[in-house]
């Protein structure tokens, strides 16, 4: 059950003349990892975007810890799927500068937290190195690193390993897996992919076409635990879960396979 943390509460979403979101309610607890799968376009990634206050609900409103979404802030940390790197900042360099707002740490806090991050990623050997010198998947693992050391309560991630090819995507997947069960962050992550939904959620929340209505909400981490590993792809509980979602998918795109 839901401790409310983020609520939406009769969200609309309209870019004249087109209704992007219908009305939505929906309730997001602490450090939970929720997943937004619908169709291409379908209007999830604006849901995410208004809890990042980069775009403003029609009507109704989004609370986060009881308190009015407004513009953006280090509490809410963004990653896309563009690799949004510093290129002339050096890998340790682009975790630090999430922090660059952060006057409650000193100096060798700061320095800590980068140690910290460059490991929980496995970036150590790579500290000095420029992001041009390094795979794009690295360069998306450095974007999470910068994303958590800036102290940001919500993770807002979209769809940010689709531009990587099959498996670099997988291994971030289960890295992703690995650093939640670390961090303990509340994530929201949006994504059109089946299967990388099933192995990185918490919960699915599945979205109908444009304009986006909630049509499932389903326990993932009841179904199939909290630890995840490549080898959870291949057992029946998984593949039987992949399917269901999948279904939901085809109907509501109006795909009759």
């Amino acid at each position: 059950m839901s401790d409310g943390y983020l609520r939406f509460e009769s969200v609309t979403k309209r870019f004249e003349p087109i209704q992007v979101v219908a009305e939505t309610d929906l309730s997001i607890a602490r450090n939970d990892f929720v997943v937004f799968l619908g169709p291409s376009g379908c209007g999830k990634t604006t849901l995410m975007r208004m809890v990042g206050g980069l775009d403003t609900p029609t009507s109704g409103r989004i609370l986060l810890d009881d308190r009015l979404v407004g513009a953006p802030d280090r509490r809410r940390g963004m990653v896309f799927q563009s690799y949004s790197s510093f290129p002339w900042l050096t890998v340790a360099g682009n975790i630090a500068f999430g922090m660059r707002y952060r006057d409650d740490l000193r100096a060798a806090e700061k320095a800590e937290r980068v140690d910290h991050y460059l490991g929980l990623i496995g970036l150590e050997a790579f500290a000095d190195h420029y992001p041009n010198r390094i795979s794009g998947g690295m360069r998306q693992r450095v974007a999470i690193a910068r994303t958590l050391a800036a102290g940001s309560d919500i993770l807002l991630m979209d769809e940010p390993f689709g531009a990587l090819d099959a498996l670099t995507r997988e291994r971030l997947q289960v890295e992703l897996r690995r650093v939640q069960l670390h961090e303990a962050k509340t994530t929201i992550f949006v994504t059109h992919d089946v299967e990388e939904a099933v192995f990185l959620a918490d919960r699915i929340v599945v979205f109908s076409q444009r304009p986006a209505r909630i049509v499932a909400e389903i326990d993932v981490t009841g179904r199939l635990g909290a630890d995840r590993s490549l080898d959870l792809r291949e057992s029946r509980p998984f593949f039987e879960l992949r399917n269901e979602v999948l279904h939901l998918i085809r109907h509501e795109s109006g795909d009759p396979a």
